[in-house]
């Protein structure tokens, strides 16, 4: 059982939105914690630094809410530790009561067509982290395909195909590095053609990214008119949903529209469902798809007619996928961490009833996969800080609760952790990169410059 004589010791590996409305929800309860937030990256964050465009910095501004809670004095930031070689469970148990894994999801969901491992295709979340200039990622991206498919038709979908049809003089007014804007400038893509298999009234964008991407001066969105069909279930849809409702109104008004003059267009097609990826010595050269069509209750079925589309790159928005966590037990086929309302399940005993790991949880999309938008993230951490409550006079308590002693464990390693007053160094840093050059900031993206920084160092 835990021991009155200290507060509520709890670890939360991940600190991006997840992580940080958890510790939130613990400070808000009326019990006396103590946190510290782990972080694999050196800068805290998580999704809104490495997941969302640049180019939307209405959805960085969640970070000045975030900063709130990590300015109060219950949490504490260490990061650039990775959690399975800095630290392990077992590491965690000596100086927690209980550990909340909230650690994400940052790869691509796979595609299973044929050639989708030709030499020319590419996962959203891989091109995502290069423009976002994560450090772990390579410097450089191939930019040379003139017509480009991206497939799907999420918010990610949207925020890649707008990426690619941008400039680069477009886009040096945001944080985006050096590298970044150097290899946008070379970009060749001047079509850039975006499938989904199913009809405008099941796109998963939200309207205003929708609208979005009609806002460049350099962008001709072009929708067929053909493209335009509803079902029963898709009207249903469009009476049940207002965001269903405005996405289709956009997409009709974009249909029967005139062309415009912009240079770069950006073709939303519907009811193409990929088939194949092309390709001739080991490199993409088309991608074929199959017409669907509505079958009436907003789902489609096969036509048997297929299409090749000339494009050199394929980019697959089709999700993102949670990596297992070392020592959880894993859903590889749902790519979370099996679970009940956040506690983390192990398995079944004789009589059916669930066992869980002891004082180990779960959040956000390693919890629930990779659906929603930001802000239901909150919903998640809500239910599983009420779990550990609930459970918090059968936890094991923390052998060695120090504060203190995690650092110095931490220090013995030779680990070089930053924190929360080292982000305030970092943030100044890049603000100062980037007034030098206009900007609001530059990011750095090495992540030995992050920690020096960080330190104060540079």
């Amino acid at each position: 059982m835990t021991s009155s004589k200290h507060a509520l010791r709890v670890a939360i590996i991940g600190a991006g939105p997840a992580g940080i409305y958890a510790a939130d929800a613990l400070m808000k309860s009326d019990a006396d914690v103590s946190i510290d937030l782990y972080e694999r990256m050196p800068a805290p964050f998580g999704l809104i630094r490495y997941g969302v465009a640049p180019d939307h910095p209405r959805i960085k501004g969640i970070i000045t809410a975030l900063h709130k809670v990590l300015d109060r004095p219950q949490v504490r930031l260490l990061g650039n530790i990775d959690y399975g070689t800095d630290i392990t469970l077992d590491d965690l148990r000596t100086f927690y009561d209980s550990v909340i894994f909230s650690t994400g999801a940052n790869a691509d969901r796979a595609l299973d067509i044929p050639g989708i491992d030709l030499d020319g295709c590419y996962g959203a979340a891989d091109f995502v982290s290069w423009y976002d200039g994560h450090p772990d990622v390579p410097r450089t991206w191939p930019l040379d395909a003139e017509r480009v498919a991206v497939i799907g038709v999420g918010n990610v979908a949207l925020d890649v195909a707008r990426m690619l049809a941008k400039t680069g003089d477009e886009l040096l007014p945001t944080e985006i590095p050096p590298n970044v804007y150097a290899g946008l400038r070379t970009n060749k893509a001047a079509e850039v053609h975006v499938f989904g298999r199913r009809g405008p009234a099941q796109a998963k964008f939200t309207p205003l990214e929708l609208r979005e991407l009609d806002h460049s001066p350099t962008i001709e969105v072009i929708v067929d008119p053909e493209d335009i069909d509803y079902d029963a279930g898709s009207e249903t849809a469009r009476r049940q949903s207002k965001q269903v409702d405005m996405i289709s109104n956009t997409l009709e008004q974009w249909a029967i529209r005139d062309p415009g003059d912009r240079p770069h267009k950006l073709f939303l097609h519907f009811f193409e469902s990929p088939a194949e990826v092309l390709g001739a010595d080991g490199r993409v050269t088309g991608l074929r798809t199959e017409r669907t069509r509505l079958d009436g209750t907003g789902n489609v079925e096969s036509t048997g007619a297929y299409r090749d589309w000339p494009v050199t790159a394929v980019y697959r928005a089709v999700g993102y996928l949670s990596q297992p966590i070392p020592e959880l037990p894993f859903d590889d086929r749902a790519g979370v961490v099996p679970n009940e309302s956040g506690r983390v399940l192990t398995d079944e005993d004789a009589h059916g009833s669930a066992r869980y790991l002891p004082g180990v949880y779960v959040t956000g999309w390693i919890k629930r996969g990779p659906i929603g938008l930001i802000g239901h993230t909150r919903g998640d951490a809500n239910e599983t800080v009420a779990c550990l409550l609930d459970d918090r006079e059968t936890l094991a308590a923390a052998v060695d609760p120090d504060p203190d002693s995690v650092t110095a464990f931490l220090a013995a390693k030779g680990v070089p952790f930053t924190t929360w007053q080292g982000w305030y160094r970092l943030d100044a840093y890049e603000r100062e990169l980037g007034a030098c050059e206009g900007r609001e900031r530059v990011k750095v993206v090495e992540r030995t410059d992050m920690v020096v920084a960080s330190l104060g160092r540079h």
